[in-house]
């Protein structure tokens, strides 16, 4: 069938009604969201936290977590009640300007598009390893491609393939929390205690007490995780393609939310309570350090394919939401109107070929620097989600009166303890940008994405002082 262009009629919340699909159902969202934030960071990227903040990684854990739950929430009720698939892009134009918009669209679309090459870079290197005769490259173009496809197909298929994908990393996680519990209660082979008694306080208290790095290892702790919750932002964006949007972004933030925070917390509950916390190898999993303990066969190989998964979810999760937010930048006149051109499926193709353009990229970087180009990617969008975090904040600070006044029946997931929660997280923001600064592992990524932020308020506001002009 032919692309057509969208009509999109004005409604009620002073929003355009969205021209894409409606089919995705409660389920995938709550999925899409999962499937967008649990990936590596948590599954071997956890381990650099703990080597740094020790036991008290749970305390890290904690603070980024309540930092992210503050955010979303935000979000979500902004999201309740004008689901957009712009999400945040749509309500910071609203409440700041289109400078706002603009700068807030394009920092999220870059922070996607280079994140889903890192994603697929990541897998490429596991799929390497278990057939070194492909080249790592070879891997990231196949992933490319067959995740362009699942893209390009009708939403509802794309729901149930992500469904489907993120379904399996949860269980994994379950799966683990169960046997870690276990292993806890000495109810299988514990870490420290072959004779299968229980582990007690001996690993969270010894070896240096539970603050082996004082609180400076909390916050430094906090740094190297807080990253590892950036993804959940995708659960705004696709509520503008469910069957009864407002209703559902709802469920799915609240659910999202403590799903993610009961996983995370949990498994670090687990980790430092099993093993010794300076008893894991530079870049070794937690994860697998844990399960050989408590006696799983195989447990690095079975770890791998978890990973394997995690990253191709992501990706597919992130390819999904740079190619919705780019289209509702071009609905709004801030990307070529060519991107707003829809199949009959409801599914915005060239939007997906923009979002995936640089994936393919990346293919031609693999084949050059396929050792290196991974820290490279990942250096050049570190704090860009902070700045996208401070304009959620600030858009619904300026909008919360808006919403209560024009449409109070829609604030249904109102922000906590408002307006000092949203001051907090932005304060907590704050906190975290400075102290990236100061510290000499963090302090690239934030020049670097200070950096592309710049360059993007630049341009929107050259482009607002251009339109001013007689």
């Amino acid at each position: 069938m032919r692309d057509r262009l969208p009509e999109a009629p004005p409604t009620s919340n002073g929003l355009s009604e969205e021209p894409l699909s409606h089919s995705l159902k409660q389920r995938h969202l709550t999925m899409l969201g999962l499937g967008g934030v649990i990936g590596a960071g948590l599954f071997v990227g956890s381990g650099a936290g703990i080597g740094i903040a020790g036991p008290a990684i749970i305390c890290s854990y904690l603070l980024a977590g309540v930092l992210a739950m503050l955010v979303m929430r935000a979000l979500g009720e902004m999201s309740a009640a004008m689901p957009a698939s712009g999400s945040f892009s749509v309500y910071a134009e609203k409440a700041l300007g289109r400078w706002a918009g603009f700068s807030a669209g394009w920092l999220y679309w870059f922070l996607l598009v280079v994140v889903l090459a890192v994603e697929a870079t990541g897998a490429a290197k596991i799929a390497n390893g278990w057939l070194p005769s492909v080249d790592q490259w070879v891997w990231v173009l196949l992933f490319m491609v067959v995740f362009t496809a699942s893209n390009l197909a009708a939403v509802r298929n794309f729901g149930e393939f992500e469904f489907w994908f993120a379904a399996l990393k949860v269980g994994a996680i379950v799966l683990f929390l169960i046997l870690g519990t276990l292993a806890v209660f000495g109810l299988l082979p514990a870490a420290s205690q072959s004779s299968g008694d229980p582990v007690g306080m001996a690993n969270l208290t010894g070896h240096g007490g539970f603050f082996p790095a004082g609180i400076g290892g909390v916050v430094a702790g906090m740094l190297a995780v807080v990253f590892a919750f950036g993804g959940l932002e995708v659960v705004t964006i696709a509520a503008a393609e469910s069957d009864d949007p407002a209703r559902s972004v709802s469920r799915a933030v609240r659910s999202a939310v403590w799903r993610i925070l009961l996983f995370y917390v949990g498994s670090m509950l687990v980790i430092v309570t099993l093993l010794p916390w300076d008893s894991l190898e530079p870049g070794q999993s937690p994860y697998v350090a844990v399960l050989d303990r408590i006696g799983i066969p195989q447990a690095g190989r079975l770890m791998d394919v978890v990973i394997f998964v995690a990253l191709l979810s992501a990706l597919n999760a992130n390819l999904y939401g740079s190619s919705r937010m780019v289209f509702s930048l071009a609905e709004r006149g801030e990307a070529p109107k060519a991107l707003l051109k829809v199949s009959g499926s409801g599914v915005p193709r060239r939007a997906v070929f923009a979002s995936v353009a640089f994936g393919f990229v990346s293919v031609v970087l693999n084949l050059l620097w396929p050792d290196t180009i991974f820290l490279y990617m990942l250096n050049a969008v570190g704090a860009v989600l902070l700045f996208v975090w401070a304009l959620i904040a600030v858009s619904q600070l300026k909008l919360r009166r808006k919403i209560e006044q024009d449409m109070p029946e829609r604030l249904t997931l109102p922000m906590w303890l408002f307006p000092y929660a949203t001051w907090a997280a932005l304060l907590g923001m704050a906190a975290v940008l400075v102290l990236m600064l100061f510290d000499d592992s963090a302090r690239p990524q934030l020049l670097w994405s200070t950096g592309a932020a710049a360059v993007v308020l630049l341009v929107a506001w050259g482009r607002e002082l251009r339109d001013r002009r007689p």
